[in-house]
């Protein structure tokens, strides 16, 4: 067979927003998808990882800029601004569930390429990262759209939100058919949103899962009928996975209680303030301490004022893992009952070092590359927990004190308009595991959500550097 001219060769990404493997496996295995189970008899339905925190927004820079979150700055769905550099007076923090999403392009890395800017035309719609995209390349924007989401949003109307992956999913559709784009980009949120009210194997989850199915089965319909198929590579994959949660940890609240003033989302002003409680997802937080000081002072710095504070969480039932960054390249995590252990990132390279216990269940793993270090951890429960956790406690805008929360529980009480019943952002498998549905077969296994990107640039024959491997034959 003749190689595929590159120049005419495109690359969809739908993106099932919190879609779990098992729950999206077994809704193709009943026939409730039947474009879906197309797809994964003729391309394969692989489980990848994806990144930590495993929350929308910072899991989006692996599809569209191949890079792990923190690195680029996006450690998390809210951070603070300890160096003041990006935010203003009186937060000093970011919180991307508003009016600071429209500020994810200028706090992205510039010196990292976007797959938009890779792309000689494109399309997108409910994509976080945006830069690179013309404003009439957006689907799905401009004010009636934006008051409308708004509108769903504050009202928790799950089924408003269907409504919207409906029309979204459509409007893409249209656009791919009419403009043929090379690279498309769509985020379809109905199963997040629905996950969360009601659970990742709800019967109104398996609804979003459907509005995925019927807007592949249409951009494949107008591929086929147009002659473009064989030169399009469709993909669906998911950004994080669910797990239920029986019990809300106000964690700022209960910072409040021990005497520690605290800045917090959505109240972030007032005086005495000495923590920033940044939640993602919401089953982790980044915790920066001391927040009156614009150099990062690492853990040991921190330790002989604020121990108390560790020991005290720790003995949280809500807390599964304390992650302590001791310097850029030394992670301490802690898990009550299961000891402490060091994760070193040096020269690429990880090593895991329990101490006074195993806190992850992997024993001790010497000098391993990021491939090895992701086969070590990949049937654990903390998959691919090496890589994430030693990239994102490297990086500026890391937190001093990490949480990722125990099973059934979050940590963020109050605030969401959907009361959670389910919930994402830690680094259990059922968070990190995601599915990705290919068109043709993968020449290489994938292993992460970065190799979307890689595989996304070699499909266009565009080259740029980042964390993850292309799938797609030579």
């Amino acid at each position: 067979m003749p190689p595929r001219d590159k120049s005419l060769q495109s690359v969809v990404i739908l993106v099932a927003d919190g879609a779990r493997p098992d729950t999206l496996a077994a809704a193709i295995d009943r026939g409730e998808l039947p474009a879906l189970a197309r797809l994964r008899a003729e391309g394969g339905m692989h489980e990848v990882s994806s990144v930590f925190p495993s929350v929308t927004g910072p899991a989006y820079t692996p599809f569209l800029m191949g890079r792990f979150p923190g690195p680029v700055g996006l450690p998390g769905i809210r951070w603070y601004d300890r160096a003041r550099t990006r935010t203003r007076w009186p937060a000093y923090a970011r919180s991307y569930v508003g009016l600071d999403m429209r500020e994810i392009g200028r706090d992205i890395d510039p010196s990292v390429p976007t797959l938009f800017e890779l792309a000689s035309s494109r399309v997108a719609a409910l994509s976080m990262i945006e830069r690179g995209l013309a404003r009439h390349e957006k689907v799905a924007r401009g004010p009636a759209f934006v008051l409308r989401a708004a509108f769903t949003h504050f009202r928790g109307s799950v089924n408003g939100w269907l409504d919207i992956d409906r029309h979204v999913g459509a409007r893409v559709a249209e656009r791919i058919a009419r403009e043929r784009p090379q690279v498309a980009f769509c985020a379809l949120t109905g199963i997040d949103k629905t996950s969360h009210s009601q659970g990742h194997d709800s019967a109104v989850v398996r609804n979003a899962m459907r509005i995925v199915d019927q807007t592949a089965a249409r951009i494949r319909a107008d591929a086929e009928h147009d002659g473009r198929w064989d030169q399009m590579h469709l993909w669906i994959v998911s950004d994080h996975g669910h797990s239920p949660v029986r019990t809300h940890e106000d964690l700022a609240g209960l910072l409040r209680s021990w005497g520690v003033g605290v800045r917090a989302h959505p109240w972030t002003f007032g005086l005495g303030q000495r923590a920033a409680v940044m939640v993602s997802g919401n089953a982790m937080a980044h915790i920066s301490l001391d927040i009156d000081r614009l150099i990062r002072p690492w853990w040991p710095a921190l330790a002989a004022q604020w121990e108390w504070l560790a020991e005290r969480l720790l003995e949280r039932e809500s807390t599964d893992l304390l992650i302590l960054p001791i310097d850029a390249e030394t992670t301490e995590i802690r898990a009550r009952g299961r000891g402490t252990a060091r994760i070193v990132m040096h020269g690429g390279r990880f090593s895991y070092r329990p101490a006074t216990g195993d806190p992850l269940g992997l024993g001790e793993l010497p000098d391993l590359d990021a491939n090895d270090a992701h086969a070590a951890t990949i049937s654990s429960d903390y998959p691919d927990a090496l890589v994430q956790i030693a990239h994102l406690t490297a990086s500026a805008r890391c937190g001093d004190l990490l949480i990722s929360a125990a099973r059934q529980w979050d940590l963020r009480s109050k605030w969401e308009p959907i009361p959670h019943v389910s919930s994402h952002g830690a680094l259990h498998r059922e968070h990190m595991l995601v599915p990705l549905l290919l068109n043709r077969p993968a020449a290489v296994t994938p292993r992460r959500t970065v190799d979307i990107f890689a595989s996304a640039a070699a499909a266009i024959g565009a080259t740029a550097p980042g964390d993850g491997q292309s799938w797609l034959p030579e």
